[in-house]
């Protein structure tokens, strides 16, 4: 039942990861849209776990500004990887670290074995032209979408 809010939420996942690829940006109405699907599912929740997100979300807000700060992550992965947050179990946490952990490699060689092919200059995926950056969304996207099968098979 705590992983049905996460699995409404998975067709917005399929759109970050789209536009981090796309514009290197994820637009703002993803984020809010996410927000919208947490509050309509917050009647399935406990209240200590509502509680639990909320925090858990905050503070990775939190630390995202500082890393934002630090142009380690763009401020669409902050708003997002928050918003991911308000639909992880808390007993779930370390899984889902295992499986942010596999998502981040999975993206990185995605990325890297993309960009070895010889695109045109002028492509649109700016994930593809520019070097030295890396579309974060795609490792949030896929860590959301795959938590519930990881908690499935070591949960």
């Amino acid at each position: 039942m705590e992983l049905i809010p996460l699995l409404l939420l998975a067709p917005l996942l399929v759109f970050v990861a789209f536009f981090d690829m796309r514009l290197m940006r994820i637009p703002n109405w993803i984020s809010l849209a996410g927000l919208a699907i947490f509050v309509l599912t917050m009647p399935l929740l406990p209240g200590s776990e509502i509680v639990a997100r909320l925090m858990m979300a905050a503070i990775v807000f939190v630390l995202g500004i500082g890393a934002f700060m630090m142009r380690w992550f763009g401020g669409g992965d902050i708003k997002i990887l928050s918003v991911l947050f308000l639909f992880i179990p808390s007993g779930t946490l370390s899984l889902y670290g295992l499986g942010f952990s596999a998502s981040m490699l999975a993206g990185i060689a995605l990325i890297l074995t993309l960009r070895t092919i010889p695109w045109p200059a002028n492509t649109e995926w700016v994930s593809l032209r520019e070097t030295g950056t890396f579309p974060m969304g795609i490792s949030i996207a896929l860590s959301g979408i795959i938590h519930p099968y990881v908690v499935q098979a070591f949960g």
